[in-house]
């Protein structure tokens, strides 16, 4: 009742146009993009990793593991700082860790050293993400799914551009030298992007949308209030199970490939032809980014739990069907990006379903409270690769992983939608 009160009392802006939210949507859009191959980049490195330092994948991918929890668990402490000061001093901050962090994995001569160099660049680039999703959902009420789908593609796509160069720079150049030089560039442009970021204030962005399919609350949480809410384990739960399928296929693309023997054959579509794993991980990150806009933008107009039904399903099909399919190269491209597709939309759909449902005065630390659950996801990583290791095959990682999402479409529709309704109506009274 006091968030009521004190917005009611707190001088209001005057009404931005359209265009100037468009504009710093695309702000943040671009920073995501930035920040997209500290992630999605980390794939291609590993082979040469470990045929430079002989070390097991599976110690190798605690770096990428690593880079996740610090990406996501730190998210609520940037959130705090962006609700309290603003996103331009803590997306600066991220740009600078990002360069920090590949400068190291550059030099790094030891498994702790990329560990420290993915730790640092997760941190980093965990405060651009969080801070560019919050900035979505304060500027865009009205289009929440739709704002957030289209800030978090720039993550999702943002490295398809940088598949091949980044590729022809490892081979030509050698991994430390493509570290350094990705590391530094898109670090320097965050930096300069940062200057441009603004946060709405009071009155500058139209009111919550009335819309009988999105169950909006009229009341502000705290996060600590946020946290004592049994609805909020419920999306947190569901995140990290759906999210653990795509976080295993996303840092163990090019090994599974390998392991399937499908990763140097040549695949032709679309009168374009590349190596099965290059053209997978292109589509891969374009879809991975198309599904995030656009299934933000159904929610907007069928509601959040019957997109993540739909969604949810199509996932755990499209792992079942690459687990079944995938040994044809032309199949495993197909359906991976069908994988990525179905996957990506978590980070548009969770976003805008925490803050209909808690509010947008603390938008940005609620949905990185929500959002660390990607790093509990991470956790499971490992675990996938030490099954591979100990049964020599990827059966039971790709069957658990299918299994998760189908029972994650199950809950949005049978126990989220039902229970969130009560909860957004005792908000409003």
């Amino acid at each position: 009742m006091t968030d009521m009160v004190q917005s009611a009392a707190a001088p209001s802006a005057a009404r931005v146009s359209d265009a100037y939210r468009w504009a710093q949507l695309a702000i943040g859009v671009a920073a995501m993009v930035m920040i997209a191959n500290y992630q999605y980049g980390w794939t291609f490195f590993v082979p040469d990793i470990q045929k430079k330092f002989g070390w097991d994948r599976a110690s190798i991918q605690w770096a990428f593991t690593l880079f996740v929890l610090f990406e996501t668990w730190l998210v609520p402490v940037e959130g705090w700082f962006v609700d309290k000061y603003g996103p331009r001093v803590v997306v600066l901050v991220g740009g600078v860790l990002c360069a920090i962090g590949w400068a190291i994995n550059a030099q790094a001569t030891s498994l702790n050293g990329y560990y420290l160099g993915m730790i640092i660049a997760g941190i980093g680039a965990g405060a651009v993400y969080g801070t560019c999703v919050g900035n979505a959902l304060k500027w865009f009420p009205d289009k929440r799914g739709l704002a957030a789908g289209i800030t978090a593609a720039g993550f999702g796509a943002g490295s398809a551009l940088t598949v091949a160069p980044i590729q022809a720079m490892i081979k030509d150049s050698g991994f430390q030298t493509t570290f350094l030089y990705f590391g530094l560039g898109q670090g320097i442009v965050i930096c300069i992007l940062a200057f441009f970021l603004l946060a709405p204030k009071a009155g500058q962005v139209p009111n919550v949308v009335a819309n009988a399919n999105l169950l909006q609350t009229r009341r502000n949480y705290q996060p600590t209030e946020v946290l004592r809410q049994p609805v909020f384990w419920l999306m947190y739960f569901m995140f990290v199970i759906v999210g653990a399928g795509g976080l295993m296929v996303t840092a163990n693309l090019k090994p599974i490939a390998a392991d399937w023997k499908v990763d140097n054959v040549p695949v032709t579509l679309m009168a374009v032809t590349m190596t099965a794993v290059t053209f997978a991980a292109t589509i891969d990150r374009v879809l991975n980014g198309l599904t995030r806009p656009f299934f933000g933008w159904i929610s907007d107009m069928i509601g959040r739990e019957n997109t993540m039904f739909i969604a949810f399903g199509m996932e755990g099909v499209g792992i079942w069907m690459l687990y079944l399919w995938g040994h044809d190269p032309i199949w495993f491209v197909l359906l991976s990006g069908f994988v990525f597709f179905a996957w990506g939309e978590i980070y548009s759909l969770f976003p805008s379903t925490c803050t209909d449902t808690f509010g947008a005065k603390f938008a940005t630390t609620n949905a990185g409270l929500l959002y660390t659950a990607k790093g509990t996801a991470a956790l499971l990583v490992p675990i996938a690769n030490y099954m591979q290791q100990s049964s020599g095959t990827w059966d039971s990682v790709f069957i658990i992983a299918a299994g998760a999402n189908i029972l994650a479409s199950l809950l949005a529709i049978a126990v989220l939608k039902p229970w969130r309704k009560v909860v957004v109506a005792k908000s409003t009274i």
